[in-house]
């Protein structure tokens, strides 16, 4: 069901320039033909879904490469679940009301989150950033797929009504970060171990005359 509600910007411990920009995009959304409210409604969160799909596929096709490409495709997940641990550390701290808890009339793609689930960061759209960036450190074309995806994942988030513009930016780049340097961190101890697997699986070189020769 969609709802009709407006926020006031007196109402809101937010900048204002947020609470000004939050208002113009759920107006158009209400202006929007239903077909595009019907989309916006189930791709915020289907959105996810092809981005972990997009990481998977990038991962999978670093898998049959050297210790370094195989490293990389086991330690994606993990940044990219730390980010979302960030950002839901975050909630607790800020402790920023949704917009649509503070609301008189603005369409609202879908039921608004329960007191005490805060707005900022959006946890989507932390999600949406550090699944993109993981992507894209995997394969620079399926990144370059999921980096729109996760540009309109986040929007779709002030599109529907719960969050402000500044929460989804925050959680983009929230989310990217965390990415870019937790991976480098994870990757280069796991290649490591994964070289020296491979030369203890391979065993000792015999030399010509049968003798166990140095590797």
């Amino acid at each position: 069901m969609v709802g009709w509600l407006m926020v006031e910007a007196g109402a809101t411990d937010v900048p204002e320039i947020s609470v000004n920009w939050y208002q113009d995009i759920v107006d158009a959304a209400a202006d929007s033909p239903q077909p595009v409210q019907w989309f916006a409604g189930h791709f915020t969160e289907v959105s996810i879904l092809l981005l972990g799909v997009l990481l998977l596929v990038a991962a999978f096709t670093r898998l049959g490469g050297g210790p370094r490409d195989r490293a990389l495709a086991l330690v994606a997940p993990v940044p990219v679940v730390l980010a979302y641990g960030c950002s839901e550390w975050l909630k607790t701290v800020v402790d920023e009301d949704r917009p649509c808890r503070a609301a008189t009339r603005v369409i609202i793609a879908g039921s608004c989150p329960p007191p005490g689930d805060w707005s900022f960061p959006s946890n989507h759209s932390t999600i949406a950033g550090a699944l993109a960036v993981a992507t894209l450190l995997l394969s620079r074309r399926f990144g370059l797929i999921a980096a729109p995806i996760a540009a309109l994942a986040a929007f779709s988030r002030t599109f529907v009504g719960v969050h402000y513009p500044h929460d989804v930016v925050a959680g983009v780049l929230l989310g990217a970060l965390v990415v870019l340097l937790v991976t480098p961190l994870l990757a280069r101890p796991t290649a490591e171990l994964l070289r020296r697997r491979s030369r203890q699986a391979e065993g000792p070189v015999t030399d010509p005359v049968g003798g166990a020769g140095r590797r």
